[in-house]
């Protein structure tokens, strides 16, 4: 099994090591991201815009979870593939377990701060006397009570794509999503739970998806790199900081997604429910192409680390040259797909004929983002796979704290609700010439070390 992986980072054709990466990965996000969009369906078929904005209120909570995410599963599995690069199998192990473990603990650490905090947070989200209840209902199942499997379930799939095993993740990944989304017309619709209801069907998925890779780790004891023995959790200097060095910058990229969540859903809400469902409902449409691209990314991040680790950079830069073309490929077309069609795609979702029109001219704002946003989360991949985090944080801090939460308040100032999409298209065009300066340097740099 060790020589199937190896071939797989050192021999096989590029194309054929990032489709075999890549495609679970990115079938597993498209999966992840209907699941996502299945809450908001299946309660835009009650026609009731409040139900639909508690659930595009409570995204950016559920948006913090990849704090957790990030952190442990993408600083833990760029850590592993590194390891891998060296041959270093006790640092695989240290790693894996460091990275499981830590999640758990921060994963039990956000669902207490949720209970005792309910009341602040809907405040924060921007809940007001009609959203409260059912933002609160939805955030008990997902958030008090499904913490924890969420946050391991995403985690869990990132330490097993570490080692090459990306089915296997995508795997258990999908098995959640798709029993997600038979379990919301269940509750939703047939049960009457409504937005509480998308709330306990996503519990339950991700409370599946988690036995599923504790099954998977207990069959392949003996035969997977993977650890979650507590005798492989030390707290080793060299792992700590290897591990947070990628992570934390890649955390606080997500926090800073949930501000700038956040602030664009309040803004949206001060034009009324049907202004902030439209805006939940186009937000999670535009994430499609979106994830494609992240899944893309971190599909090819093992194969990146391993061969920068082993000092294979041609190859390395082989990958990277054919992952951006292929990617920026399927950007283009989502961009002429979600413009040409954006009032039918918005319609499918909710009948209402207000917040179809408002969804319409959104979507064809959000939508400009992508072939932006595509390169500038390549580059983000391949710092993080190299464990340069510091070049991450630096993009994370420019993209969000300077540009993208100044903008939202900017454009909403100059032209109301319908200036509010475009504050990510102007940001990602910006950034993109950061990304590129941030690539260069660091492709020079490794002339310089064969120099």
């Amino acid at each position: 099994m060790a020589s199937e992986k190896t071939d797989l980072f050192e021999n096989y054709p590029v194309p054929k090591a990032v489709a075999t990466l890549s495609v679970p990965t990115v079938l597993s996000s498209l999966v992840m991201v209907i699941y996502n969009m299945a809450d908001t369906y299946f309660v835009g078929l009650l026609n009731n815009p409040v139900e639909t904005g508690a659930v595009t209120l409570a995204a950016p909570v559920l948006l913090a979870f990849n704090a957790v995410n990030n952190l442990f599963g993408v600083g833990s599995s760029s850590m592993m593939s590194r390891a891998m690069g060296r041959k270093d199998h006790d640092t695989v192990h240290w790693s894996s377990a460091f990275g499981f473990y830590g999640a758990l603990f921060f994963a039990l650490v956000f669902s207490l701060l949720s209970f005792l905090f309910m009341p602040s947070l809907l405040k924060l989200l921007g809940a007001d006397e009609l959203t409260s209840g059912p933002t609160h209902d939805y955030l008990f199942w997902t958030t008090v009570l499904g913490a924890s499997p969420a946050i391991l379930n995403v985690v869990f799939a990132h330490l097993i794509r570490a080692e090459g095993a990306a089915l296997h993740a995508s795997i258990g990944t999908m098995s959640g999503c798709l029993l997600n989304i038979i379990l919301d017309p269940v509750f939703i619709l047939g049960f009457g739970m409504a937005s509480e209801g998308a709330g306990l069907a996503t519990f339950i998925s991700n409370c599946f998806a988690v036995c599923y890779f504790f099954v998977y780790l207990l069959v392949k004891r003996g035969k997977t790199e993977v650890s979650i023995s507590p005798r492989h959790l030390k707290l080793r200097k060299e792992v700590v900081v290897g591990v947070t060095g990628v992570g934390v910058p890649a955390s606080i990229q997500n926090l800073l997604n949930v501000t700038s969540q956040t602030l664009m859903n309040n803004l949206a809400a001060g034009y009324g429910a049907t202004a902030l469902a439209a805006m939940g409902i186009c937000t999670k449409i535009n994430n499609i192409p979106m994830y494609i691209a992240i899944g893309i990314g971190q599909g090819i991040m093992p194969l990146v680390s391993y061969n920068y680790a082993s000092g294979n950079h041609r190859r390395m830069k082989e990958t990277m040259r054919f992952t951006v073309t292929i990617m920026e490929a399927i950007m283009l077309v989502a961009v002429v797909v979600l413009t040409v069609f954006s009032g039918p795609i918005v319609g499918f979702f909710i009948e209402n004929a207000e917040t179809v029109a408002y969804g319409t001219r959104f979507l064809r704002g959000i939508c400009l983002a992508q072939p932006f946003i595509g390169f500038d989360f390549f580059c983000v991949g391949v710092f993080q796979a190299v464990g340069m985090g510091r070049n991450a944080l630096i993009m994370a801090i420019m993209r969000k704290l300077v540009l993208e939460i100044n903008l939202l308040r900017i454009l909403n100032h100059l032209f109301g609700v319908y200036g509010i999409p475009y504050a990510q298209a102007v940001t990602e065009m910006i950034m993109v010439l950061v990304a590129g300066v941030l690539l260069i340097r660091f492709l020079r740099s490794l002339k310089k070390e064969k120099a």
